[in-house]
This record gives structure tokens, C-alpha cells and sequence, in this order.
């Protein structure tokens, strides 16, 4: 563990249309020994709406709440939401780059922002700084029938130089997170590809159709249920099938749920403790079919001995015949 405490900003859809994330999340981080502190007096970041009208603006916004964090002497701002982040590292790129957009920006808010604090996503911690092996020897519970397809979407990793985490065309860490927590990964080609995002209210076909090529690739992958890290990739994929499947003559059934969800799972934690019931596509499936470590072993063991004395059963059936094939004679 590189931080003995980290700062931790929910932002503005985590304590309301993604409560079970920020609740899954949570749970899943204590199991981690992950110390973390909500900054006090925290406000919006701005998200995407706020670098339309003015980016000075829009980075006052972020920066303020970085300035908070960095007042408390924490280097490191854990933040679950894509877009947040995006607003906190594009605020904190153009102010390091930039003394003369750093003093813009330090105007107008009460405190200055000194550039002191880092901002990752939830994914980027556990990966980089928890790591996989951590990840791996928390796991009491694993789930038999889950195949899951893990879907980044189009700006958890990107722009590169802003982003600095993973691949951006092809990451991995979502991947190598769920499969050290016992879940089988399909390979899933559009684990990057945009849902539409915010449109889903000014563009909602637009919309509904990306949804619909993202659930397609899904399944096609073989998976039967998407992890997400993103509030608005879940409410897309999950909120807009009926949608979807009126409009396409589909039948999308697939549950949607948090990679942190399908981790707290693993943890054995409840469906309750774990927000559950507040994803529309319900996994229950998935909960139902749910085993302890030592279940899946000795299931396992017993298998294999079935499939060892089967093995065997030709072999005695085999030497029995030569036998009275020799007292004939």
C-alpha cells in the first residue's frame, strides 16, 4: 500500500442515482484496509457541464475541492466517478502546465491550490496500489455461473496524457481486478466504446443505440452480466433496456452492476449491504448461486473423484474379463 490514508470525493451522483456504488465501494475498500476521509464542505466539480461555458471556470470548480483535500495534508483523492475525475486531473494538468491559467484559476477561489494532490479513479488504487495479489486474498465467495464483460466506457482512461492510467484502448485493470476475485472475464471488445453518456435525455435514440451495440458485444463475448465503474455507463445500460428492446425488438435481460459490487460479492458481503436492489436489471441469479471458497473446493474435489472413479470403472470391467477369459481356457 503506497498511502497510509487517502481523501475520498463521491460527488454529486454517488450520494444520489449511484448510492449503491458509493455503498458497494465502500464495503469493498474497508476489506482492502483502504484508510480514506471524505473531505469536509466538498461541493460539484463541475463534472462535464461546466468546461461548456468556461474552462478557467470549470477548473476553479474542481480545483476547489483538490484545495480542500491538499489543506488536509492528503496526497491522494480517490474518485469513483469518471467524469469527476476527469474534471479533477484536466484542473490539475492545466494548472501545473500553466502558472498563468494557475493564477486565473486561483483567483477566484478562497483558498489557493498548489498542485499537491493526485486524483485516481476507485479502479486505479485497488490496481495500482492495493494490487491484484491483495485483491485476491480477500476472496471468500465465488459465483459459478457469472460471466462477466467488463465495460470501462470511453473516458476512464482517456485522454492518455490526462487520464495516465491503463491503456486507453485496451485496459486491463477492471479485467485483472474481477478475475483475481475469482469471476471469469470474457474477452469483450467494446469494453471502451462511448454509450452516449449524458445524451441520454437530448438524444435519447442516439443513445439507445449505443446501448444496444454495447448489450449486443456482451453477449456475443459470452458474458451474462457488464461491470461498470461509471454512474452514467450503469444508468444507460441498465435503465434504458426496456428501451432498447422496444425499440430494437431485442430481449436484454443482462444485470448491470458496479465492479465493486461484483467484488463485495466475492467478500461475501449481502445483496442489502451492497445496494442491490437499487440496479433495474436485478442479478438475484447470480446471488442465489453464490458459494464459500471452501464449497467450490470441496465441489470440486468431489468431481473429480466421480470423474476419477469413472475413469476406472472400464479398467476393472476390462481386467474382470480377462480373468475368466484365463479360467475358461
Amino acid at each position: 500500500m503506497v498511502e497510509t490514508t487517502y481523501g475520498y470525493y463521491a460527488g454529486c451522483s454517488l450520494e444520489g442515482t449511484a448510492r449503491e456504488y458509493d455503498q458497494s465501494l465502500k464495503a469493498v475498500l474497508k476489506t482492502l484496509e483502504v484508510d480514506f476521509r471524505e473531505p469536509d464542505d466538498w461541493s460539484c466539480c463541475g463534472s462535464t457541464p461546466a468546461h461548456t461555458v468556461d474552462h478557467v471556470f470549470a477548473a476553479a470548480l474542481a480545483a476547489r475541492n483538490l484545495a480542500i483535500v491538499e489543506k488536509t495534508g492528503l496526497k491522494t483523492l480517490i474518485t469513483p466517478c469518471p467524469s469527476c475525475m476527469t474534471a479533477f486531473k484536466k484542473a490539475q494538468h492545466g494548472m501545473a502546465k500553466s502558472d498563468s491559467f494557475r493564477q486565473e484559476v486561483n483567483e477566484l477561489l478562497d483558498e489557493p491550490y498548489e498542485c499537491g494532490v493526485t486524483a485516481k479513479s476507485a479502479l486505479q488504487v485497488i490496481y495500482e496500489d492495493v494490487g491484484i495479489d491483495a485483491v485476491a486474498a480477500k476472496v471468500t465467495h465465488t459465483i459459478p455461473d457469472l460471466k462477466v464483460a467488463p465495460y470501462y466506457g470511453c473516458i476512464l482512461n482517456r485522454p492518455p496524457e490526462i487520464a495516465q492510467f491503463d491503456d486507453p484502448e485496451n485496459p486491463v485493470s477492471m479485467d485483472k481486478i474481477l478475475a483475481a476475485a475469482g469471476v471469469e472475464v470474457c474477452d469483450f471488445a467494446f469494453k471502451v466504446e462511448c454509450c452516449g453518456a449524458a445524451f441520454g435525455v437530448p438524444k435519447r435514440d442516439m443513445v439507445n443505440r449505443l446501448t444496444y451495440k454495447v448489450l449486443t458485444m456482451a453477449i456475443d463475448a459470452g458474458a451474462n452480466c457488464i461491470a461498470v465503474a461509471c454512474p452514467l455507463c450503469q444508468q444507460n445500460l441498465d435503465l434504458r433496456q426496456e428501451q432498447v428492446n422496444s425499440l430494437t425488438g431485442s430481449s436484454f435481460n443482462i444485470p448491470v452492476l458496479y465492479f465493486s459490487q461484483i467484488m463485495g460479492l466475492a467478500y461475501g458481503y449481502s445483496p442489502e449491504a451492497l445496494a442491490m436492489d437499487k440496479v433495474i436489471v436485478s442479478a438475484d441469479r447470480f446471488v442465489r448461486t453464490r458459494i464459500t471458497v471452501q464449497q467450490a473446493r470441496e465441489a470440486k474435489e468431489l468431481q473429480e473423484q466421480q470423474a476419477k472413479a469413472k475413469g476406472k470403472s472400464p479398467k476393472a470391467a476390462e481386467n474382470k474379463e480377462e480373468t475368466k477369459s484365463e479360467e475358461i481356457e
